[in-house]
């Protein structure tokens, strides 16, 4: 391996020092460090966004069969997608609750995120309160929870 004079190996480490400072993986270490840089940064990014959470249950309060995948996702085509065509996101779950009568219930269920600019909530907030009601009275469940939060968004 060839000799690097003094003059050389100080113009290597001082480019790839400059070349790593630049990096992203740098800035995000130094985030890391100070939890207020990195809420400061991310706060700027994005739009102004609504998240709306539902969480849907599949056990019937009567004893009647679960609601399956295939009745689900037939649900959201027809009461949920209509509302909210630009996109959604479904997650499966394990869910537990305490019901009217006082016992905890656990079934599967399913978590519906829904983004949406803050200009739009009040257009889609009875929207939302529409595809709670539908499901409540289609499978007889006695609530749909629904999770609201300010946050921002950038795709």
């Amino acid at each position: 391996m060839p000799t690097m004079t003094p003059r050389v190996r100080i113009a290597a480490t001082a480019a790839a020092l400059v070349l790593a400072a630049g990096t992203p993986v740098a800035a995000y270490a130094a985030l890391d460090d100070d939890p207020k840089a990195a809420a400061s940064a991310a706060a700027g990014r994005g739009r102004p966004y609504v998240e709306t959470r539902l969480f849907f249950g599949t056990e019937r309060p009567d004893g009647g069969p679960a609601v399956t995948d295939k009745q689900f996702l037939a649900f959201v085509d027809q009461h949920v997608t209509p509302s909210f065509p630009a996109g959604l996101t479904i997650q499966d779950g394990r869910g537990q609750w305490r019901d009217d009568s006082g016992r905890i219930e656990r079934e599967r269920s399913y978590e519906l995120i829904l983004l949406y600019p803050v200009s739009e909530a009040r257009v889609h907030d009875p929207q939302i309160e529409g595809i709670r009601a539908a499901y409540e009275r289609l499978y007889g469940q006695e609530s749909v929870g629904r999770a609201d939060e300010a946050t921002r968004v950038d795709f």
